[in-house]
């Protein structure tokens, strides 16, 4: 069974026939086909060629409130400079 958020209200099933009457009155809304439907699913951001990767990692506070203290915009910060230390040791 779906569950609901707390005080969640759904329609009566008269209100129910009366929103979908309004609905296929509207001209400006019509129900999507198959194929449109599948293309909703494809939009977003492209794919990355070089996708992240989600990990659990811990690190020092220090280190974590050293990259915060910079703003937004840290984590990003935190992977250019691991990316330079990787670089450094493989070069």
């Amino acid at each position: 069974m779906l569950k609901l958020k707390p005080g969640h209200i759904s329609p009566t099933p008269e209100e129910d026939v009366a929103i979908n009457r309004g609905i296929a009155a509207d001209p400006d809304t019509y129900e999507l086909g198959q194929e449109e439907f599948r293309q909703l699913k494809r939009v977003g951001r492209p794919r990355s060629d070089n996708p992240k990767v989600a990990v659990t990692i811990r690190y020092d506070k220090a280190v974590i409130d050293a990259f915060k203290a910079g703003g937004p915009g840290w984590q990003t910060r935190m992977n250019e400079a691991l990316k330079k230390v990787v670089a450094r040791k493989h070069a």
